[in-house]
């Protein structure tokens, strides 16, 4: 509602209420002489009151009762409006409530999505975690076995010529690497 509207309605309802008080002193002040007039007319047949004053007053009070009928509309034309906008108020504050409700839920889930976050990359990376420790295992056992048939091979060599020193065997020579270092894994990002 905005602030004109306000004195608006003000104003017409003191005016309503001065229209109510100024018709009830004329229907008293019409009853009074009316009373008066009977009373003179009883007692005095020269005193006869006029029609046309009679027909005044009863035209006045018909123009104070449309004014007032008139005055009596816009009030209530003013209170329907009143209640329109109480109406969309209590809508637009039901309104305003869920959308803080959602904003504050929004606000709950972003609080919450660097742990999410966080667990399912966790999730993700275990599988890929496990494959890398089994491949470094089965790489050191593959290294192991290698060093091993290595081994095995340079000491037949070695045998082979002692026995036979006219067969010379020309093996190659297998260096024995340094093992690889073993990949990290960064546990969390």
């Amino acid at each position: 509602m905005n602030q004109t509207q306000t004195p608006n309605i003000s104003t017409l309802k003191a005016e309503v209420a001065r229209f109510r008080e100024e018709l009830n002193t004329r229907d008293k002040l019409v009853q009074q002489l009316s009373q008066e007039l009977f009373r003179l007319v009883k007692s005095n047949t020269a005193y006869a009151p006029r029609p046309e004053v009679a027909g005044d007053y009863r035209a006045e009070v018909r123009l104070l009762r449309e004014q007032l009928q008139g005055v009596e509309q816009q009030v209530h034309l003013h209170q329907e409006q009143l209640q329109r906008r109480d109406v969309e108020i209590q809508q637009l504050r039901q309104t305003i409530r869920e959308l803080t409700e959602r904003g504050q839920m929004l606000e709950q889930v972003i609080r919450e999505l660097p742990r999410v976050y966080t667990r399912k990359f966790a999730e993700r990376l275990a599988p890929i975690k496990n494959k890398i420790m089994s491949l470094q295992s089965e790489n050191r056992q593959l290294q192991a076995d290698l060093v091993a048939v290595t081994d095995r091979l340079a000491t037949r060599g070695i045998e082979l010529q002692q026995q036979a020193p006219e067969l010379k065997l020309d093996l190659p020579k297998i260096v024995q690497q340094q093992s690889p270092q073993p990949l990290t894994v960064l546990s969390h990002v």
